[in-house]
C-alpha cells in the first residue's frame, strides 16, 4: 500500500475492571456497522497530557469520573490500507493504556458525548470477552492478558475488647471489603505511626470511645484479589495485629466517622460468634482463639 496519505495517532486508553466485569465503550455506526467494543479512551489533543487525556475521554464516553495509575503499557499497530474518514491511508496507532478505576459507589455509565465515535458505554462480564461472546477491538484482548491487579501490603492493628462475654465488633460498610460482615475494631497504621498509637486513634474514629492498649496476642493476614474501597482492583495482602485492648466500664460505642468503611458498632455475643449466627471475619474468629490459648490453665 506505498504512496497511501501517512497517518499516525496517539491515544490513551484505560482497563478499568470491577470483580468479574470489564467497563467497554461500543464504536458507533459511524466507525463500524457491526457491534465492536472497545476500552474507553481515544485520540491526545496537541501539547496534551495523556493521563489528562485518558480522563478527560472517559468522561465523555462513560460519564464517570476515573483515576487512573502511573505508569501506563504501550502497543503499536501498523494498519497499512485501512479507511479514515472517507478516505483510503497507511495508518499507524500508538495506544497508551493505563490501568484506572472508578468509585464503587459510581453510577451506572453512559455516553455524554454527542455524535462521537462512541454509542454506548456499558460494564461487560470479562468471560464474555476472553471467550467472543462480546465482540471486542484487538487492543482489548492484549490489554486484558498484560493486565496485572496493583499489589498492595497494608499493616493495620485491631483491638480484641471483651466485657460479660460479649466481644466489641464493628461492621463493614458497602464501601469497604467484604461489606456486611463483622470485624474487630481497628485500621491501618500510618506511615510513621506506632501501632499502639494506630489503634488508640482508631477505636475512638470507628466507636467514639478511649481504650488502653495491652499486649500483643496475635498477628493474623489475608492474601485476596478484589476491588479496593477507592474501586482499584488490587492484589492485596493485609497484616493485622491484634492487641488485647480494654474500655470504660460504662462506654457505649457509636459509629463516629460517617461515610466511611464502618457503618454500625456493637457488643456481640461470644455465643452468637461460635453458632454462626453473627457473620465476622476471620480475624476475629482468630484472636478469640489466640486469647483462649494465653488464659492460664486451672487445674
Amino acid at each position: 500500500m506505498s504512496g497511501l496519505p501517512q497517518r499516525q495517532r496517539v491515544a490513551a486508553y484505560a482497563v478499568i475492571l470491577r470483580d468479574d466485569h470489564i467497563l467497554l465503550s461500543r464504536l458507533s455506526a459511524s466507525v463500524t456497522p457491526d457491534e465492536l467494543w472497545t476500552l474507553p479512551g481515544g485520540g491526545l489533543d496537541h501539547g496534551e497530557d495523556p493521563r489528562d487525556a485518558v480522563v478527560r475521554e472517559i468522561h465523555e464516553e462513560t460519564g464517570l469520573a476515573a483515576t487512573v495509575g502511573e505508569t501506563a503499557r504501550v502497543y503499536s499497530a501498523h494498519l497499512p490500507g485501512v479507511w479514515r474518514e472517507g478516505r483510503r491511508v497507511d495508518a499507524h496507532a500508538l495506544r497508551i493504556v493505563y490501568d484506572g478505576w472508578v468509585p464503587v459507589d459510581a453510577p451506572a455509565p453512559r455516553v455524554l458525548e454527542v455524535d462521537g465515535s462512541t454509542a454506548e458505554a456499558a460494564w461487560r462480564p470479562v468471560a464474555d470477552v476472553l471467550d467472543g461472546s462480546v465482540p471486542v477491538v484487538p487492543m482489548v484482548l492484549e490489554a486484558l492478558a498484560d493486565h496485572r491487579p496493583v499489589r498492595m501490603q497494608r499493616l493495620a492493628a485491631y483491638a480484641l475488647v471483651t466485657r460479660d462475654d460479649q466481644v466489641l465488633l464493628t461492621r463493614i460498610s458497602a464501601r469497604g471489603h467484604h461489606s456486611g460482615s463483622w470485624t474487630l475494631p481497628g485500621g491501618g497504621v500510618e506511615h510513621g505511626e506506632t501501632p499502639r498509637s494506630a489503634l488508640v486513634r482508631e477505636v475512638r474514629e470507628e466507636c467514639g470511645v478511649e481504650c488502653g492498649v495491652g499486649e500483643l496476642i496475635d498477628v493474623h493476614d489475608v492474601h485476596f484479589e478484589g476491588t479496593a474501597p477507592s474501586g482499584r482492583r488490587e492484589d492485596f495482602h493485609g497484616v493485622h495485629l491484634v492487641f488485647d485492648a480494654d474500655v470504660a466500664a460504662d462506654a457505649e460505642p457509636y459509629v463516629v466517622e460517617e461515610g466511611g468503611t464502618t457503618d454500625a458498632v456493637a457488643w456481640v455475643p461470644l455465643a452468637a460468634i461460635e453458632s454462626g449466627e453473627h457473620p465476622v471475619l476471620e480475624v476475629v474468629t482468630e484472636a478469640l482463639r489466640a486469647a483462649e490459648r494465653r488464659r492460664p490453665r486451672t487445674r
